[in-house]
């Protein structure tokens, strides 16, 4: 697992009149949840704590179901994906800007329903889609 690049990030849970919720970022035509590569001598939640307060402006984040989480296999150059998932009542989002680009990264977000969710995203995005309703119970 040496050489590959750990991505962290976290499945935002959020419960509307119409049931669960999940927050979906757009960067060109590809849907994900937010997360980024992990900073050398940071544990995995906190990259991705940082990641979401630095994608979405969203802090407030509560690990209900505790700190299990879902890897994906390499994609991408080598990158895996772990995320976690955690609820939220911040409903607002701040797309924060790149640091590296001046621009924000992401081009949209959405909050959708997890079935949305699963039709928006990638076959890499449907399995945590599935891992997260699976977990809410949803």
């Amino acid at each position: 697992m040496s050489n590959l690049k750990l991505s962290c990030g976290v499945v935002l849970a959020r419960e509307a009149d119409q049931g669960w919720q999940t927050l979906l970022l757009r960067a060109f035509h590809h849907w994900d949840f937010p997360k980024g590569i992990r900073e050398a001598g940071e544990e995995p939640l906190q990259a991705a704590l940082r990641e979401v307060g630095e994608e979405t402006g969203i802090v407030d984040l509560e690990f209900d179901w505790g700190e299990r989480f879902f890897e994906t296999g390499p994609y991408s150059k080598g990158k895996v994906a772990r995320y976690y998932l955690a609820r939220t009542q911040q409903q607002d989002v701040v797309m924060g800007i790149s640091p590296e680009t001046g621009e924000p990264e992401h081009h949209e977000w959405r909050w959708v329903s997890f079935d949305d969710a699963y039709d928006l995203g990638s076959p890499r995005v449907k399995q945590i889609v599935q891992w997260a309703r699976q977990v809410l119970g949803a």
